[in-house]
Formats: C-alpha cells, sequence, structure tokens
C-alpha cells in the first residue's frame, strides 16, 4: 500500500504506540517476506465517500504497525484495489487478489453493492474475509464460512432509526426512498416491513437514481402523502444533500432520519445552506459519539492521534476512520497471533475474538455468528453538531 502520510507519521512512533496498536514491539528478528492482504475500498465513484474516509484509519494503522516491527518481523503490505463504487470491477479486482496475488486475507469490499458481488468468489476462493457492509445476507455462515462482520447489520441499522423516529420522536406517518444500488434497495426492502411492524404508517417509498438531479417531485409526493419523516437510504452524498436542499428549499419543516452520509463532510460541502442541516439526524454509533460534550476515552485517545499525525476528519466521520483502523488492527492481532494461513485466521475468529475493543466498537464472534457488533451500540446523532468527524448523540437517549 503505498502510503501517502509517511512524511507527516514519522514522529507518530512516540505517540502512545503500545496503547493503540495492541501492544506490538519492534521484534529483534530481521524482517522478511511481507504478509499480503487484499484492500478493495471504493476510492473513486459515486460511493466513495466510505472508501475515502475507512482508507484514511486503515493507512495510519498500516503504517504504525510497520513502523513498530510489523508481525513478528513481518511488514504487513495491503495491496489495493480501487473497486470505483462499481460491483463488476470488485469481482474483477477479487480473481486478481486471490488467484495471482495470493493474499493471505481480504479487507473489504467496503460497500454493500460490491460486495453483494465479491462475497461468493471470496468464499469460493477459500480467502478469509473481514468487511463493514450492512447487508445482513452478506454473512452466513454455512455459504460464506470464511466471511466476518466487523459492523452492524442493515437489520441493527433499521431498527436504530426505526425506534428513533417512532419511538423517541413519536411520528407516525413515514417517507422511505434509498437510490437503486444493492445496499439502498435492500435497506428499503428491509426496514419498511419494520416499520409496518411497529406501528407506522409508510406513506411513500420509492428507489431513485441516485444522479436524479431534481428529487423535488419525489418530496411533494412525500408531502402531499402526509409524511412526518423522511428517511433515506443511500452512500451517495450528492443524492443525500439534494433532499435536503430540497426540502428546505421548500419550506418543509420535517426530520430526515437516515444513513450515516448525511452526516459526512461531503455531504455538508453540497448544501446550499447550513442550516438546510437543521433537522437531520443520521445513524451513528456510541463509541464515536459525544455524550455530554466528551468523546468516549478511547476514541476521545484516537482524535488525539489523529489530530498530531495531520489526519483530516472534517471533510469525513469519525467512525469510518476509526472502522479503518480497526480493521488493520484485527488483522494485526490475528497475524501476530496465528500467522497467515486461512485456517488458522479462521479458527482465531471464531474462537478467541471475545469483547475486541476496537475504537469504532467492541466485536465478538462465535463459530455460529458471524456478526460481532452489539446492537446497543447503534445510536442516532444530531448531524448539525459536527466536531472532528463526530457528533452529539441525538436528543431522547438517556445517555
Amino acid at each position: 500500500m503505498s502510503l501517502k502520510r509517511r512524511q507527516v507519521l514519522a514522529g507518530s512512533a512516540g505517540l502512545g504506540v503500545v496503547s493503540l496498536t495492541s501492544g506490538l514491539a519492534a521484534p529483534a528478528i530481521a524482517n522478511s517476506e511481507p504478509i499480503r492482504i487484499g484492500y478493495l475500498p471504493a476510492l473513486t465513484g459515486p460511493s466513495s465517500s466510505t472508501g475515502v474516509g475507512i482508507t484514511r484509519g486503515t493507512e495510519l494503522a498500516v503504517d504504525v504497525i510497520n513502523k513498530a516491527g510489523g508481525i513478528n518481523g513481518r511488514k504487513i503490505e495491503m495491496v489495493v484495489r480501487d473497486t470505483q463504487s462499481d460491483p463488476t470491477k470488485a469481482v474483477n479486482a477479487v480473481a486478481e487478489l486471490t488467484q495471482r496475488q495470493k493474499v493471505a486475507a481480504i479487507w473489504g469490499p467496503l460497500n454493500s453493492g460490491e460486495a453483494l458481488a465479491a462475497t461468493p468468489l471470496i468464499a469460493r476462493d477459500k480467502v478469509p474475509m473481514l468487511h463493514p457492509c450492512w447487508v445482513d445476507t452478506l454473512i452466513d455462515v454455512k455459504k460464506y464460512p470464511m466471511a466476518f462482520r466487523q459492523a452492524p447489520t442493515n437489520t441493527q441499522v433499521g431498527k436504530g432509526a426505526n425506534h428513533y423516529v417512532v419511538n423517541v420522536l413519536k411520528l407516525k406517518k413515514v417517507a422511505v426512498v434509498s437510490d437503486t444500488t444493492g445496499y439502498g434497495t435492500s435497506s428499503a426492502n428491509t426496514y419498511v416491513p419494520m416499520l409496518k411492524e411497529m406501528g407506522a404508517e409508510v406513506v411513500y417509498t420509492n428507489n431513485v437514481d441516485a444522479a436524479n438531479p431534481d428529487l423535488k417531485p419525489e418530496l411533494l409526493r412525500m408531502q402531499n402523502a402526509g409524511a412526518q419523516a423522511i428517511m433515506p437510504w443511500s452512500v451517495n452524498a450528492g443524492f443525500l444533500s439534494r433532499i435536503c436542499n430540497t426540502r428546505g428549499n421548500m419550506g418543509w419543516d420535517v426530520p430526515i432520519v437516515g444513513q450515516t452520509t448525511l452526516g459526512s463532510g461531503q455531504t455538508k460541502a453540497l448544501l446550499e445552506k447550513p442550516e438546510y442541516w437543521n433537522k437531520v439526524y443520521s445513524n451513528n454509533f456510541r463509541n464515536c459519539c459525544y455524550v455530554n460534550g466528551k468523546l468516549p476515552p478511547r476514541a476521545a485517545e484516537y482524535v488525539e492521534r489523529l489530530k498530531k499525525d495531520k489526519i483530516e476528519v472534517a471533510d469525513t466521520l469519525l467512525w469510518w476512520v476509526a472502522l479503518g483502523w480497526d480493521g488493520a488492527m484485527m488483522f494485526a492481532d490475528t497475524l501476530k497471533a496465528v500467522g497467515p494461513k486461512n485456517t488458522d485466521i479462521v479458527a482465531y475468529w471464531n474462537n478467541k475474538v471475545k469483547g475486541w475493543p476496537g475504537i469504532y466498537g467492541t466485536v465478538t464472534w462465535t463459530p455460529e455468528q458471524h456478526n460481532g457488533f452489539p446492537d446497543e451500540d447503534v445510536v442516532m446523532c444530531e448531524v448539525n453538531s459536527l466536531r472532528d468527524g463526530a457528533f452529539n448523540i441525538a436528543p431522547g437517549y438517556n445517555s
């Protein structure tokens, strides 16, 4: 992996490396052949906001690990292939990584649309796979026994958002809109029945092309149907900003509650007026939210590291950067314990990852459950409170 920030990370070895690198110390033995890990972010294309943020954390962690001596004397080498937000390119990249590059494991894809296409092929080639994608069907211990998720499922995320709209804001008439990607459509298909089961009335639902420049007809349909809240599901910052802008231009004062990209710096940069971020609440995660003005201790320490190492978070989200760090550190802990053999990696993940303390979230896996994120850590936040890539937890939570 070509780390673009080596020059600003040169002084990072003294910044609490032991506490934030799982205790990795420089070994006395000489380095040998690097351990190669395939990495499949979307760094370009319409769904790249996630990949850009996660990559910053991944790069920083790999740099720290390697400067501390690597894994028992072996450097980690990230073999990066930009999926370009395109499932077909993700599929092509998998073939190269598993069959030609012979990587020990794969981190990603980072977007569900690409992961839906890539996961069966990674499973076919018997390569351990770690990913943060939310679509529920991406984890199946029988179909994909080497795939593990280090993030919540769509069901967990939807429950968090639906709970906030129906039980906290006390709103019953809801409009659900998504883009036409695999992630967007699967989210809408999952969340609409959940809302109905909670007693909400879904007065509008549609899948809309994310490139559609004029969303006013869609929002007028929502308004005419009596919607009291808009719930959009997309990782496309342009699409989400157009929803916020259109609502603002219409003077329609209803809350927007949905996907985390609603609160990204990229979405903010596309707003026509700053106040169009008012009454917008996005999914977030307790470990990366301000509660009573403070971040949890691990996240606060991590933010200080990012500042010292000049890693930008103003245009992205803290939890994306932290998730990239956690992914690389999970690989470091695993490879240090058992080495790069595929079956050993999977056995370690199945049996030894219990309450693993990441910056983004705590992870626990078992042989029967490769979803590792706790329900209680999925919360909503106020997007207009953005500071250092993190937000205030939304009004209405007890803590």
